[in-house]
């Protein structure tokens, strides 16, 4: 661990998560513009359960979606990292790599930064074989990030947690290969 991080990229620290997060990612969470790809928007319970499974998974794991700094500053500005999954589905389980980060970070590179840095440490620290990345087709910017980050399209599919969602249903899976 590097003082209070677990990991660093040139710009940002990635740690667990504390109970003071709440506010900062609540905040976040419940920013319609943030969430524009999901169903909905995140109450403070929902993300106060987040930020708990979080927790337990890094515990658990060694690994969840990280809080994410801003080492310059300090400033909590979301998550990037990675997640256990095992929704109903042909591809499942997996370890998925995600981001949310608060709107004022936008076009900045953090997401592309980080999720990078995060892929590094799947494969290099962890040693886990493959990542994978899902996103609704809507999502051109997650999706695109995906790209930069060297991830290869597999397909699309219909996701089954949104099913109900016309807007949202189809997703594109991207998946990274460890070279080790």
């Amino acid at each position: 661990m590097i003082g209070k991080y677990l990991f660093k990229s040139e710009r940002l620290g990635f740690r667990n998560w504390l109970d003071t997060d709440l506010h900062k990612m609540a905040a976040i969470s419940s920013d319609k513009e943030v969430m524009r790809f999901f169903p909905a928007t995140k109450t403070k319970a929902q993300t106060a359960s987040f930020i708990a499974t979080m927790q337990a998974e890094y515990e658990k794991s060694g690994f969840c979606y990280f809080a994410v700094e801003i080492l310059e500053t300090g400033e909590m500005i979301g998550f990037i990292g990675l997640s256990a999954q095992d929704y109903e589905c042909e591809f499942t389980p997996f370890v998925d790599i995600g981001w949310r980060l608060a709107k004022h970070t936008w076009n900045k590179g953090y997401a592309t930064e980080g999720a990078k840095r995060c892929l590094s440490y799947a494969h290099e620290t962890l040693k886990l074989k493959e990542i994978y990345a899902v996103t609704p087709m809507l999502n051109k910017k997650s999706e695109r990030i995906m790209q930069k980050i060297g991830m290869t399209k597999v397909g699309t599919f219909e996701h089954p947690l949104l099913l109900n969602d016309e807007r949202l249903k189809m997703c594109v899976l991207y998946c990274k290969k460890s070279k080790l």
